[in-house]
């Protein structure tokens, strides 16, 4: 039979998957989204923003709030607050009211995760204690990288809608099974008091640098609401570090910052999700805009590194012991960077490149993944323990935050250049085309939409179709006989030079036809190889930086180091 320690962490797995798969699982469904709700990106894009921003501002607060109020207390009412805001985000017929759905759902994620890890960990003996976080840590990574595959597979099938909605039975399993197997039990912390000081500062620190990060494209870097963020977010983070130096009860204890090996897992976290998130966040939208994928082709084509991240996070963490941090850590680096690197340099129409590319940079972040949850627990027990795994987990959403801006906002403006010089040539090839203008302006008129979707679809599949013809004959007939007087001729007259009309006519249709495909093939090769390159390039530029994951692996003690950290 199943033991309860078994039961509770099976739970806590769960509540894991739930908060981070919807971190990433919306990202493909975005287009569908915004279709089914009539609403336009930039309002659409706070639906996705805000999960991100109050989950980092929230998880260290609430986590810290579960210490002291009762940790299963708290992770039920996180599952229930997640249930409320998936169903809300699911059932939701405007944009608003998914914004707040999903609000709902980030209140939730920051109770539940941080609970999650420390439940987890707490419900077996320090002899089984590596293996359990490991277990969690792995959950953590694959479904966030599962989220995009299983995201594309649900819009296909189900709807939009059903990327939400799936969550309601996991969660009501997670509840039944928590009322049933957790303790109620809550150790007296006397006259312990919430830090109210630091968990405001935290909080505005982090709502203000999430802003900063995931709204400095749209809003602009160097415009006064950012630069105002920017020095919101530094001011407060000295001011909540001060705090926590002075108060008897700090929020987040400065002794975890002490450990070297600490920050280089909380460095390797951000890191490594920053490059695994912009594999994620920018690849699926390529396969459906640029090569014309559905959504499910375009998650089935992702899956190599979500099944390497599987394969390679459980490993690792057993290999932890045996080979020691250092080098398992470098071995997922050099992993990533070398996928990097294939991504930078592969030619995105051969799909094994792009796959090689995707089980390299997967292998590799599963393998950094799976130990560095375990290395950031070490040998922390009580508040230090459960502060540790908060601040990983806000750590690990400023990677998210981080490769949202990075790797999208580089794209946004690679696009913004592609698009001009897309419209440019098209504009140049079309004017030089010796048909009709209004045969010009429609060309043009459909390559301005496909711009505007980002698409590399036919630019033209019928330039004039054959009831355009048939009025384009009855129109010329008419200004013939008009012209010529002779609206009152014989039929037989009237026959032939309707004959004679019609022959022109069709004739000038082939050729304008043909010459409109002719610059339609053009446009479209032009078109597809600047999208290419624009999606491309923020890869091209990333390879270099993987490097600093790579020096990591120098905070991380070898195989030979005992254990030492503060409790």
């Amino acid at each position: 039979m199943m033991k309860k320690s078994t039961k509770v962490i099976a739970m806590m797995m769960i509540g894991i998957f739930l908060c981070m798969l919807d971190t990433t699982v919306m990202n493909i469904a975005l287009p569908a989204i915004q279709t089914g709700l009539n609403t336009d990106l930039t309002h659409l894009s706070w639906a996705l923003n805000i999960y991100t921003v109050l989950f980092a501002s929230l998880a260290i607060p609430l986590g810290r709030l579960a210490d002291v109020w009762g940790r299963g207390r708290m992770y039920l009412i996180g599952l229930g607050l997640f249930g409320i805001g998936s169903l809300t985000s699911g059932l939701s017929l405007s944009v608003g009211l998914l914004i707040t759905g999903r609000a709902i759902q980030s209140i939730g994620a920051a109770i539940v995760f941080p609970a999650s890890m420390t439940i987890g960990i707490q419900s077996v003996a320090l002899s089984r204690r590596t293996g359990v976080i490991a277990s969690l840590g792995v959950m953590q990574g694959l479904a966030a990288a599962l989220g995009p595959t299983i995201g594309g597979a649900v819009t296909q099938f189900w709807g939009w809608r059903g990327i939400f909605l799936i969550n309601v039975p996991l969660v009501a399993v997670a509840l039944c099974g928590c009322i049933a197997w957790l303790s109620w039990r809550h150790p007296s912390h006397g006259q312990a008091k919430l830090d109210l000081g630091g968990s405001a500062l935290v909080m505005t620190t982090l709502l203000a640098l999430t802003l900063v990060l995931v709204k400095g494209n749209d809003w602009g870097w160097t415009s006064r609401v950012v630069l105002s963020l920017g020095v919101t977010s530094a001011l407060t983070l000295i001011a909540f570090v001060w705090m926590e130096a002075h108060v008897s009860a700090p929020m987040v204890p400065l002794a975890l910052f002490k450990d070297r090996q600490f920050n280089g897992a909380a460095l390797a976290t951000v890191l490594s999700g920053v490059f695994m998130v912009g594999l994620l966040v920018l690849m699926p939208s390529f396969f459906t805009k640029v090569q014309n994928k559905t959504e499910l082709m375009a998650a089935i084509m992702i899956t190599p590194a979500s099944m390497m991240i599987f394969i390679f996070s459980p490993i690792s963490g057993f290999l932890l012991a045996k080979l020691g941090a250092r080098r398992v850590i470098f071995s997922g680096s050099l992993a990533m960077a070398t996928g990097y690197g294939v991504l930078s340099l592969m030619r995105p129409s051969q799909y094994w490149q792009f796959a090689l590319a995707a089980l390299l940079v997967g292998a590799g972040y599963g393998t950094i993944i799976g130990p560095i949850t375990v290395l950031a627990a070490g040998d922390f027990t009580g508040e230090l323990l459960t502060a540790s795994q908060s601040v990983i987990g806000v750590f690990r959403q400023i990677g998210t935050s981080l490769a949202v801006a990075i790797f999208v906002s580089a794209l946004a403006a690679n696009l913004t250049t592609a698009k001009t010089q897309i419209r440019t040539y098209a504009t140049t090839t079309v004017t030089t085309l010796s048909i009709p203008k209004q045969a010009k302006r429609d060309t043009l008129r459909v390559v301005d939409h496909q711009l505007a979707t980002e698409q590399t679809a036919q630019t033209v599949h019928e330039p004039i179709t054959a009831a355009k013809a048939r009025w384009l004959v009855a129109a010329n007939y008419m200004q013939v006989l008009k012209a010529r007087s002779l609206q009152s001729a014989p039929v037989r007259i009237k026959d032939q030079i309707h004959q004679q009309v019609a022959q022109k006519v069709h004739s000038q249709v082939k050729h304008t036809n043909q010459r409109i495909r002719t610059a339609a093939s053009a446009i479209k090769a032009k078109t597809k190889i600047e999208l290419t390159a624009a999606f491309m390039r923020p890869y091209q530029v990333a390879w270099p930086f993987t490097l600093l994951l790579v020096m990591t692996t120098w905070c991380f003690a070898g195989r030979e180091r005992k254990s030492g950290k503060p409790s």
